[in-house]
């Protein structure tokens, strides 16, 4: 694990990884690239610009020739696949984008992974490849549906999504599945539960509430506000991803939580008075299609399997990403205007 490609490491997650892996792995070069669509954002990778072991590049996973030649001038030994159109509501609105992005985009790395770590790419029955190499799917619980108001679930839970978004995830992962069944490349799929963190753009419950919360508009809350997710601080998702590829075996999936069931709009009051507010600013508006009721993660099997937990409860987690955003303001403002401003209306009204 000496020259990672790392796709949409401009967006929330994988600037977070980039972050993450710089630290642990001082030895590691990494090459980022990222389409810097509305969710990358290069003021995340600000602070490493002149890291020599971080290099950015601006481009489409879905590009097979930019990709295989960053194959060849680089030779990585890892991917790591974060980059994908990943917002639920922009899914409803725009599913033709979510298909190519994250199924054919999906496709393209692995094909490029294949060829170049193949020993013998010609021979379609050869099913051997470069030792310690390792293609690493970053997936979403989404993929599996809803849940009733008990269970969790896990990785032997059938795939059933409900959105464009989710559907297109659910199908990237069989391609790579089918990457592994057929071709035997080494590849590893993980299936989070809902992040938080820095730098995460505000589409997003937990930063849209803190950023309108500062600002003083209303709070908008899907529905009755109880759909129930599990909440996993990014940098334990970070961990959980390193973990898998030092330890996980090839061609399984890892389901990663954080132990965190909250509805929604509990954590829009603990945002509210966290920051000196009035529930008066929460607005509740009609639900969107499909909107799933709940999710919950079972850890087990990359908790006994790999020795990998949680570091962070949701109180500790939650205090610091609600410090992160109250001490960058400025990245919030440039976010948040210009396009986002249509985006929002189109949303909320």
């Amino acid at each position: 694990m000496n020259r990672i490609l790392i796709t949409g490491g401009a967006g929330f997650i994988g600037s977070n990884f980039v972050h993450y892996m710089l630290q642990r792995f001082p030895e590691a070069q990494l090459v980022n690239l990222d389409a810097l669509t509305y969710a990358g954002n290069l003021e995340n990778l600000a602070d490493i610009a002149s890291d020599p072991r971080h290099r950015f590049v601006h481009g489409d996973i879905r590009d097979a020739a930019l990709v295989n030649r960053l194959f060849d001038e680089f030779d990585f030994d890892t991917v790591v696949h974060f980059a994908a159109e990943s917002h639920v509501d922009r899914s409803i609105t725009e599913p033709e984008l979510f298909l190519t992005t994250n199924v054919v985009g999906t496709q393209t790395l692995l094909e490029a992974a294949k060829r170049h770590w193949k020993i013998a790419p010609d021979d379609k029955y050869s099913r051997e490849y470069r030792p310690g190499v390792r293609y690493l799917q970053v997936s979403t619980d989404e993929v599996y549906g809803a849940l009733g108001r008990e269970g969790k679930f896990t990785e032997t839970t059938p795939i059933s999504p409900n959105s464009p978004y989710s559907a297109s995830k659910a199908g990237a992962d069989l391609v790579v599945r089918a990457y592994h069944e057929t071709f035997g490349l080494p590849v590893s799929i993980t299936r989070c539960s809902n992040n938080y963190g820095p730098y995460q753009f505000p589409e997003k419950l937990i930063p849209l509430m803190i950023h309108n919360c500062q600002t003083d508009q209303p709070l908008p809350v899907y529905g009755d506000g109880m759909q129930i997710r599990d909440w996993l601080y990014v940098e334990d998702h970070c961990s959980a991803i390193a973990t898998v590829l030092e330890k996980g075996r090839p061609g399984e999936v890892y389901n990663i939580g954080g132990n965190n069931e909250k509805a929604n709009i509990e954590i829009v009051k603990l945002i509210i008075h966290s920051l000196g507010k009035s529930e008066d600013l929460i607005k509740y508006v009609k639900d969107r299609p499909g909107h799933d009721r709940r999710y919950a993660i079972d850890n087990g099997k990359i908790t006994s399997e790999l020795g990998w937990k949680p570091a962070y409860t949701f109180e500790d987690g939650m205090a610091k990403t609600i410090a992160w955003y109250m001490e960058h303001t400025e990245w919030m403002e440039h976010i948040t205007s210009g396009a986002y401003q249509s985006y929002y209306q189109k949303m909320y009204g």
